[in-house]
C-alpha cells in the first residue's frame, strides 16, 4: 500500500533531486544500522516525504555523510541524516511489523508470518519508545480487517481508517504544528489508499479478492468519480501543507505533492490506453 508518494524527477533541479535521494540514504543507513538488513526491508517513499517535511518545518540540524551500500558498492553515497530520520526508521519498522502481523492473522500469509518472527524483538524497543503511534497503527489496521471481512464498499471507511493512521505517524510531536500536520498526513493517507485500491482493481477482479471500488466501478462514470475522489484528497493534504511555514527544500515538497503524488496513476491510464489501441 506504499510507495505511491515520489518525486517527479523530470519536474525536479539536478540539485534537489540528490538531496531527496540523500535523504531516502539516509533512512535506509538509519534502518539498517538500528536494525539490520531486516530493517532495510520497510524502507518506502512514504517516509522519505514524511522526513523532509519535518525537517523542514522543525529545522532540524541535519547531518551528511557517505557510505557504500549492496546497490551502490563501488561510489559511496551521500546520506543526510537527522533526528526526524531516527523517527522515521521508527514508524516503519513499526508499520511494518503490524501490518505483517495482520497478513498472518487474516490470511494466514507464509510472509506475514515469517515477518513477524524476525521483527520481533527489533521492534520492541520502538514500540516502547512510541506509544501513541504504536496504539493508533494497531487500532487501524485492526479497523481495515473489519472492513475487509465485511466487504465494505463505502470507499470512505477504509480510507478514513488509513488516514487515522498516516496522520498519526505525521505528528512528530504535539505543538501547535500537530492540526495542520494531522491533515496533511490524514487526507494523504485517503489518497494512498484509495490509489492503491486503483491500481489493483483489475487484479482483485479476477483473483476475486476485497476491493472498496468495486461496485463504483461498475457506474459508467467510474474513472472521473475516482479522479475526483483522488483530487480532493490531495487538495485538502497539500492546503495545509501550504499553512505550513516550511521554507528549505519547499520545491522537493511541492514537487512530490503536486506532480511525483500521480506517478502510478498516469502509468495506470497510459496502460489503459495502450491496451485499448
Amino acid at each position: 500500500m506504499f510507495g505511491y508518494v515520489t518525486i517527479q524527477e523530470a519536474e525536479l533541479k539536478v540539485k534537489d533531486f540528490k538531496k531527496y535521494k540523500a535523504y531516502y540514504c539516509g533512512l535506509c543507513q538509519t534502518l539498517k544500522k538500528n536494525y539490520g538488513s531486516l530493517g532495510q526491508i520497510t524502507l518506502t517513499y512514504d517516509m522519505t516525504f514524511a522526513i523532509v517535511l519535518l525537517t523542514s518545518l522543525y529545522e532540524s540540524e541535519t547531518m551528511m555523510s557517505k557510505h557504500r551500500c549492496k546497490v551502490h558498492p563501488v561510489k559511496k553515497q551521500m546520506m543526510l541524516q537527522n533526528e526526524i530520520t531516527e523517527y522515521a526508521a521508527d514508524m516503519n519498522l513499526i508499520l511494518a511489523y503490524y501490518h505483517m502481523k495482520d497478513d498472518w492473522i487474516d490470511e494466514k500469509k507464509v510472509s506475514g508470518f515469517a515477518g513477524t518472527c524476525l521483527l520481533r524483538h527489533k521492534v520492541k524497543k520502538a514500540v516502547k519508545k512510541y506509544p501513541r503511534q504504536t496504539k493508533v497503527i494497531q487500532k487501524c489496521l485492526k479497523e481495515l480487517s473489519v472492513c475487509e471481512e465485511n466487504n465494505v464498499m463505502e470507499i470512505d471507511r477504509p480510507a478514513g481508517c488509513f488516514g487515522k493512521l498516516m496522520e498519526e505517524l505525521f505528528v512528530y510531536k504535539k505543538d501547535i504544528w500537530e492540526e495542520r500536520l494531522r491533515k496533511i498526513g490524514f487526507y494523504l493517507g485517503k489518497f494512498i489508499y484509495i490509489m492503491d485500491a486503483y491500481d489493483d482493481l483489475e487484479k482483485d477482479k479476477a483473483k476475486g479478492n476485497y476491493n472498496p471500488l468495486l461496485e463504483m466501478s461498475k457506474s459508467a462514470d467510474f474513472e472521473e468519480k475516482c479522479k475526483e475522489l483522488l483530487c480532493m484528497m490531495i487538495a485538502e493534504s497539500a492546503a495545509a501543507f501550504e499553512q505550513l511555514p516550511c521554507i528549505s527544500d519547499i520545491d522537493i515538497l511541492r514537487n512530490i505533492l503536486y506532480d511525483g503524488i500521480w506517478n502510478r496513476y498516469h502509468k495506470i491510464q497510459n496502460e489503459k490506453k495502450k491496451s485499448e489501441e
